[in-house]
């Protein structure tokens, strides 16, 4: 699953818990300590995911492909290796050792 459809999810179920806090707190009533913590920390789970799906794209971003870069077949000019050493060989008029 992609993050979004992962966070898609996770809103699912919190909206779910939200409207059954919201039952409960009818049936319960809201003046106890209990229920308003109850209410305040699925408040903060939602401030939670919101935060995470502004976010997300980001982290989405960072990992995506970078972009393919297509190198020539034709020959390099001679030119450019005037003066350089053969990797692994040393300059081109000493022998190897």
């Amino acid at each position: 699953m992609s993050v979004h459809d992962e966070l898609t999810s996770v809103q699912r179920c919190l909206d779910d818990l939200i409207r059954s806090v919201g039952r409960l707190e009818k049936e319960i009533g809201s003046g106890g300590l209990e229920m308003r913590r109850v209410r305040v920390d699925t408040d903060h789970l939602r401030e939670s995911v919101a935060l995470l799906r502004e976010t997300a794209p980001v982290v989405a971003a960072a990992r995506k492909r970078p972009d393919l870069v297509t190198i020539s077949d034709t020959p390099y000019d001679p030119s450019l290796w005037v003066d350089t050493d053969d990797e692994g060989l040393g300059a081109r008029d000493r022998r190897a050792p």
